[in-house]
Order: structure tokens, then C-alpha cells, then sequence
């Protein structure tokens, strides 16, 4: 079939994967949810891999869900049998779509998306699954699903707003469908910031970045992301003592050997990623 992203990986810890139908704008269909999916699970079990970078060719990230490939499943027609059979397995499709951009979201690797041109709808949903967002001065942003009857239903309205600073803000971007433009995506804080230049510029700086979490070790990376991700759910309290059980499982780790060897040597570390 159509390959819809692909995963370049060298030997420094950094691996991308990058939405390759730069004609079609990136649109998403069912073989891009499935390939997404597989793509980070990969990676996610890939013991040579410490970062991921997400980013497309072309000039747009993603034009969100290609249209006239859903037609058919959006408005199915009349004549089907039994609407509560067909409204099921419409459900089942959601659940399953969902799944492939929490396959992004759970990935205990940190995953840095690089945003260039358009970014709509399901774009919106993915790039909310990453960790770190960094885009070009052109690049655009809409919860778009709104402009066409559909409740954002891929992540959006669960995840925007642990990256927009305001609640009162998300809801005018959703209700309202508008686009923002790179500086005031920035503003909001919908991406962490804005890389001067073109698309060379940002793959450049999104490598730079991604090369300096690689130099840290991966066990205490990955650790504070699965803190990070759990505290997002609970409360201060349970947050310190899951970090307490994390830490009296984790710390006492060949990696915290080598850091505190590398600090009195003044040399850089060398992580094994062991216990």
C-alpha cells in the first residue's frame, strides 16, 4: 500500500517520523491512522531510541482528515440496514482512530512535533499528543472540525488545554473554528515557540533540541515524563508519591553512576540506558 509516514533512524538516539504525501497535504485516511500507530509503537519499544521528532514534507503539516476518503463513512447512505448496527461500528472506527494518536500521547519517548503551513483539524489532535511543539513563522493552526459539523473527536477537547493557557481561549478556537497565525499559537502557548526561517530552520533547530535530551540519560528522561503524564491526572499528593516509588525503583540505576563519575571527571556522560 501507499506508505503515509516514514521512520528514518540513525545511530544518535533520534529517530523521525514524517508524514510523506506532501502533494496530498498530509491528508489522514485509515492507512495513515494504522501506520501512525504501528510507526510509535515501534519506536516506543526501540531500546536505541531516546527521542522522536514528527515532522512532514511539503508545505503543510497536515490538511486534518482527507475528506473524500471518509465521504462514504462520514454520511453513509439511506439505504443502510439497521442505523444502530452501522452508528456501532462507527463508534468502533473513532475508538480505533483514537487509539492510533494515543499510541503518540503514551509513547514514553519525548516526541517533538516540527510545524510548518497549514496545521487543521486532526493535525491540531496529533500535534497536542506531543511533548514539544516547534513551527515556522508561516505555519497556521484551526480547529477546523467545527466549520464542518463535527465535535472534534480525536483528542483536541481532552488535550488542548494543558497546552493553551486559558480555558476561555481554547473554547473561542473551538467554537469559532478560526485560524491563528505562528505568533499567536505562540502567545497561547500552543507551541512552546516559534523557529526563525524556513523549513530547514526548524528541522535544524528540532534536531538540535532533540539531540540535547538524547545526551541525557533515558531512564531519567523517560522517567520524568511518565511522572509529568501522571501528575497531569492527580493530585499533587499522588504525584509525590508516585515520583517516591518511581525514584526507590529507578535511581539507583549504572546511569547515575556514569552522571555523577562524568561530573567529577569533567568529561560528558556515556548512558547505557541500565539499571
Amino acid at each position: 500500500g501507499e506508505t503515509y509516514c516514514r521512520v528514518e533512524k540513525g545511530g544518535d538516539g533520534v529517530a523521525e517520523v514524517i508524514l510523506c504525501r506532501p502533494k496530498k497535504l498530509n491528508v489522514m485516511s485509515n492507512e495513515f491512522f494504522a501506520q501512525i500507530k504501528a510507526s510509535f509503537e515501534k519506536l516506543d519499544r526501540d531500546p536505541e531510541v531516546r527521542v522522536i521528532i514528527l515532522k512532514a514534507e511539503g508545505r503543510a503539516f497536515t490538511a486534518g482528515l482527507d475528506l473524500m476518503a471518509s465521504s462514504s463513512t462520514l454520511n453513509p447512505t439511506s439505504e443502510s440496514p439497521l442505523p444502530a448496527a452501522t452508528n456501532a461500528e462507527f463508534y468502533r472506527l473513532i475508538k480505533d482512530w483514537q487509539s492510533c494518536f494515543t499510541a503518540v500521547a503514551d509513547c514514553v519517548k519525548p516526541v517533538i512535533s516540527l510545524i510548518q503551513g497549514h496545521c487543521i483539524g486532526g493535525g491540531i489532535d496529533l500535534i497536542t499528543c506531543c511533548d514539544i511543539r516547534l513551527c515556522t513563522s508561516d505555519a497556521s493552526f484551526s480547529v477546523a472540525e467545527t466549520k464542518l459539523g463535527i465535535v472534534a473527536d480525536l483528542g483536541t477537547l481532552q488535550r488542548i488545554g494543558r497546552c493553551v493557557k486559558s480555558i476561555g481561549i481554547v473554547k473561542e478556537l473551538v467554537f469559532t473554528a478560526q485560524k491563528i497565525d505562528a505568533k499567536k499559537a505562540e502567545e497561547i502557548g500552543l507551541v512552546n515557540r516559534v523557529v526563525a526561517g524556513g523549513l530547514e530552520d526548524l528541522w535544524k533547530e528540532g534536531r538540535r533540541l532533540a539531540l540535547e535530551i538524547a545526551s541525557h540519560s533515558p531512564l531519567t528522561v523517560q522517567g520524568s515524563k511518565m511522572v509529568l503524564k501522571y501528575s497531569e491526572d492527580h493530585s499533587v499528593r499522588d504525584g509525590l508519591d508516585y515520583v517516591a516509588v518511581w525514584n526507590s525503583a529507578f535511581l539507583r540505576s549504572d546511569d547515575l553512576m556514569e552522571a555523577m563519575a562524568a561530573f567529577m571527571e569533567k568529561r560528558k556522560p556515556t548512558y547505557k540506558n541500565r539499571l
